[in-house]
């Protein structure tokens, strides 16, 4: 039935994938992005039931709609704050579904040089990427120790699972000397390798390791498009594994950290000393705060992962209109790698309907800090912390939001606890710090009722 329509029509979706691509890179368009690239996955799996030699057509709709409708229920009831780890469970779906098909290529096909050996590189890096995604998953949901675990010698036996894995998918190809066992033992250990490599690494580093898996992913998909000769598949995941490649290095270098020191230093094992820490932390209470920012002329408000805890976007929000109908101009400061992904503040911030004109992200609004009256941080911790500034702390190099600079600085926290790469926040202590302990929703309730007293 019309031979000649599979690779036109891919080709449109291919054409649909670039233009929700590029929809997404900026927030305004990002929804009809999404869009765009879903109605292009949606043509492509519809037109592949047409393809030559398709069958058992039944178990492959019973299977969309098993997994389409766990997913709709799943992506409609996850929390804001459970965001993350919903991203990385599901792109782990996409490596796994990835090292699958390469699976079910191997087993089925004679083998074919290049295209048996791209297989095997697909199925290599699906397996990674899902056992990874998977480990990462536990950890965002506080499921398993979200410092990193270690032990000793992790290194070398990291490195003697990798070289099994690449051993048995080498013998893959040779399939009159191996066999079922062989291919078995390769998704072992290229398995296991996903596991132990995310294992060390910590909450700190987790918006890195979702876009570095999320890039896996789309290489696997394009590696098992190579070796089926599957035109949407191959420009599909070379899109998605260019873009998660490029958001993972500049993740990285939000940061001022290599690829590899996150995959492999084990940041924030160790809890440093508060040797250079000088002042104490000044509490303040809600009342004193109204006030601060009643007569403040101009305020920025620093979000981070706190803020999604404790799901007080809404009422950031109500502050915001509350002030600015004071004529008070407020600004949001946005950090790369503030909260657990990519974009997460974006979302929640989006999501209480505030206006993307209000965002800033750190190049764009350091400048202002200097000359602003009250800067409110919220949930925030190693991102506004002046530590990165200092020779020898372990933040040193990471560019902040320089926050400690403002007239003014409330720290909304619920207690005097670290962030996630056990340093001490020298914020906390500066002269121009006040800290507001409590629940960061109930806490902004409270300033907003005096504000309105005043």
């Amino acid at each position: 039935m019309f031979p000649d329509i599979y690779d036109p029509v891919y080709v449109v979706t291919i054409i649909f994938f670039i233009v929700g691509l590029h929809r997404m890179s900026h927030p305004r368009t990002a929804r009809s992005g999404i869009m765009w690239a879903g109605g292009a996955m949606a043509i492509a799996v519809l037109v592949t039931f047409f393809y030559p030699g398709m069958h058992n057509l039944t178990l492959i709709v019973v299977g969309i709609a098993i997994g389409g409708s766990i997913g709709w229920i799943a992506a409609k009831r996850v929390a804001m704050t459970d965001m993350p780890q919903m991203v990385a469970i599901y792109n782990g779906m996409g490596g796994g579904a990835a090292g699958a098909i390469a699976a079910v290529e191997l087993l089925t096909s004679a083998s074919n040089g290049a295209y048996s050996a791209l297989a095997v590189a697909g199925a290599a890096i699906g397996g990674i990427s899902i056992s990874g995604s998977v480990i990462a998953f536990l950890k965002l949901q506080g499921w398993m120790r979200q410092k990193p675990i270690t032990y000793p010698g992790q290194q070398p036996v990291n490195i003697i699972v990798l070289l099994a894995t690449i051993a048995f998918g080498v013998l893959v190809l040779f399939p009159g000397i191996a066999g079922f066992n062989t291919l078995l033992l390769f998704f072992i250990f290229a398995i296991g390798y996903g596991i132990l490599m995310t294992l060390p690494i910590g909450g700190a580093d987790m918006p890195v390791v979702i876009s570095l898996y999320n890039a896996l992913t789309g290489l696997a998909v394009a590696m098992d498009g190579f070796s089926l000769q599957n035109y949407a598949m191959v420009v599909a995941g070379t899109l998605v594994g260019a873009a998660g490649s490029l958001l993972t290095l500049l993740m990285a270098k939000a940061m001022n950290r290599s690829i590899g020191n996150v995959l492999f230093s084990a940041f924030g094992a160790k809890e440093e000393e508060n040797a250079n820490i000088t002042g104490s932390m000044k509490p303040v209470q809600p009342e004193d705060a109204a006030v601060m920012l009643a007569y403040a002329n101009s305020v920025i408000i620093a979000p981070g992962y706190g803020m999604a805890v404790a799901q007080a976007q809404q009422k950031v929000k109500e502050l915001v209109d509350l002030l600015e109908s004071k004529d008070i101009p407020v600004k949001f400061a946005i950090h790369p790698v503030a909260g657990r992904m990519p974009g997460h503040m974006n979302v929640l911030l989006a999501e209480a309907g505030v206006s993307y004109d209000h965002l800033f992200d750190r190049d764009e609004i350091n400048a202002d800090f200097p000359n602003t009256d009250v800067v409110l941080v919220i949930g925030a911790n190693d991102v506004v912390n002046p530590a990165a500034r200092r020779e020898g702390s372990a933040l040193a190099g990471m560019p902040i939001l320089d926050v400690d600079k403002a007239k003014n600085v409330i720290v909304f926290k619920r207690g005097q606890g670290r962030g996630f790469s056990g340093i001490e926040n020298e914020l906390f202590y500066a002269d121009n710090t006040k800290m507001l302990y409590g629940d960061a929703k109930d806490s902004v309730s409270k300033i907003i009722q005096e504000l309105k007293k005043l």
